[in-house]
């Protein structure tokens, strides 16, 4: 009997992050022990400069879809879109059930809803406190703080022993909705002995403590306070629901009526308010078309797009592009958030453009993050004190400050593992170590199409935006193999082609000279042909211009 107990521990436990290591966003773990995988979280990241026309990025799973029969379910932390934003996209292969908590699970409903797939997925519903099982696996949801209600740890209970997973978490003792972090269930299982944390990382660097999110509230107060006679904008993300009940409180003490403007806000507004995880004074809330009917002075509008997203709310606002609202002298702007690494220059780009018609922006001081400090994380290391440390949630930067608290607390450096997505991280008691990986990647959403659009499309379409394209046309008799028609040669991007003339003209001689001396030599070929078009074309535009445009020869037969 006894051998069986430790061969039972020998499989040990796999952890297996298939995104959201080394970035931000994208975060979906795997947990397996022998035949049975759950998945903690299934998020996806927004483009970046270089992925032209892409409209998201979710996780590679072909792990998961090569052990389907394995799988038995998500397990969601909290309804932000880097940790639930894949779920539509994966549930297409991978359709197990989904456990979160009420709002979180209101969030995903939304998706589910927009992309037909309610009927075909298995929801739960959990509290705090309750457990499910599912395998070998029993989870159960710890309740944190952090910028959006319902947040989530989770204790992953294996036979291996018990791995805690904060999910994106900070401790606020006066939340503005609900409970403040459990920190005494985090005690008792730090008691039992927990094997391995995997901690929040993405304030890591930064000493101290995170304010509470309550005191963005008196920030709002002084704010209406000081612009007591100017229209209130305030820019936020859509997912912060304790943001918006604070400048809804604010407004209704200000005897201001307030509206919500952005596809995103609305909804995630409209679940809060179903599932009561807001609280809205009556007559407060009106539609924007009402609110006309109110001075300047009575108007507060709460808007999507304070990451200066091109399409949001707010940057329409600036470019005289929205259909209901436009923003000038005598408004107020407060920006009730900070730039996401990356968003910098759109931001500030919206700033100035706001700066530029009169409006006055208030960027500084209104927005306190979600995400732990460095003392709060030392906190839930003394409380959980695990064996192992594997940092997530962040940059390598951000896993590397973590892992350096860790070891400050006595950690032995053996344990702590910073891994990347696809490693695969055993854990025993008797030790953990990487012991292979598995394919991860990105999968690249434009449009309707996901994952057909890869590196070359990606490449030909940095080509295309940075050179442009030469288009030459010609046709051939079937017959005689005759050049009848053309070459004629077609450019977008490359030059502007009225007052280029010459050179358009040249390059067509330099082309027609080149297919005339394949002709005459009896080449018909036309993979030869086309061939040798690209060559010629290239070598006398990069002589001529210093650059290389895309070629496209097409050839027609008649």
């Amino acid at each position: 009997m006894k051998k069986k107990k430790e061969n039972s521990n020998a499989s040990g436990l796999k952890i297996i992050p298939l995104g959201g290591l080394e970035q931000i966003g994208m975060n979906i773990t795997a947990f397996q022990y022998e035949d049975s995988i759950i998945v903690v979280d299934c998020g996806l990241s927004f483009p970046a400069d270089d992925m032209l026309g892409i409209d998201l990025v979710i996780p590679d799973v072909t792990y998961l879809k090569d052990n389907i029969d394995k799988v038995k379910g998500f397990v969601i932390t909290h309804g932000h879109e880097d940790h639930i934003g894949a779920l539509p996209y994966v549930l297409r292969d991978i359709n197990v059930p989904i456990y979160a908590t009420r709002l979180t699970m209101g969030i995903i409903e939304n998706k589910l809803t927009e992309h037909n797939l309610m009927k075909k997925t298995k929801r739960k519903v959990v509290k705090f406190g309750q457990s499910i099982n599912l395998g070998d696996f029993r989870v159960e949801f710890i309740k944190t703080n952090h910028s959006i209600v319902d947040a989530a740890a989770l204790a992953i209970y294996s036979p291996a022993g018990i791995v805690v997973h904060t999910g994106d978490f900070k401790v606020d003792y006066t939340p503005v909705y609900g409970d403040a972090i459990d920190l005494q269930r985090f005690a008792e299982i730090g008691k039992k002995g927990v094997l391995a944390l995997m901690c929040d990382s993405t304030n890591a660097e930064r000493p101290g403590f995170t304010p509470s999110e309550k005191t963005v509230g008196k920030t709002f107060d002084t704010l209406f306070e000081e612009h007591k006679n100017t229209r209130i904008f305030v820019a936020t993300f859509a997912s912060n629901v304790d943001r918006v009940q604070q400048i809804i409180n604010t407004a209704y003490k200000f005897g201001r009526k307030v509206a919500v403007e952005g596809r995103s806000m609305v909804n995630i507004l409209d679940t809060a308010i179903k599932l009561e995880c807001i609280n809205i004074p009556e007559n407060t809330l009106v539609d924007l078309d009402q609110m006309k009917n109110y001075p300047d002075e009575q108007q507060v509008i709460i808007t999507t797009g304070s990451q200066g997203e091109s399409m949001a709310a707010l940057s329409r606002m600036a470019n005289n592009m929205h259909r209901k609202i436009t923003i000038g002298a005598g408004d107020t702007v407060i920006f009730s958030s900070n730039p996401i690494p990356g968003n910098e220059k759109s931001v500030t780009k919206i700033i100035n453009e706001l700066l530029r018609k009169g409006a006055d922006v208030i960027f500084q001081d209104a927005h306190v993050s979600g995400h732990a400090c460095q003392e709060e994380i030392k906190l839930i290391y003394t409380l959980i004190h695990p064996k192992y440390a594997v940092p997530v949630h962040g940059e390598y930067k951000h896993l590397k400050a973590q892992a350096k608290i860790a070891e400050s607390l006595g950690i032995s450096k053996d344990n702590i593992f910073i891994l990347s997505s696809g490693d695969v991280l055993e854990v025993s008691e008797e030790q953990a170590k990487v012991a292979g990986r598995v394919p991860v990647g990105a999968i690249l959403v434009d449009g309707l199409g996901v994952g057909d659009v890869g590196n070359v499309v990606l490449r030909d379409r940095q080509h295309l935006a940075e050179d442009g394209i030469m288009i030459v046309v010609m046709s051939l008799d079937r017959a005689s193999g005759e050049l009848v028609a053309g070459p004629d040669i077609v450019s977008r991007g490359f030059v502007y082609v009225k007052e280029s003339d010459e050179l358009i003209e040249e390059a067509r001689r330099t082309v027609d000279d080149a297919l005339q001396a394949c002709l005459d030599k009896g080449i018909t070929d036309w993979g030869k042909l086309k061939t040798t078009t690209k060559d010629v074309l290239s070598d006398y535009v990069w002589k001529k211009t210093k650059r290389r445009p895309m070629i496209l020869p097409i050839i027609m037969e008649v």
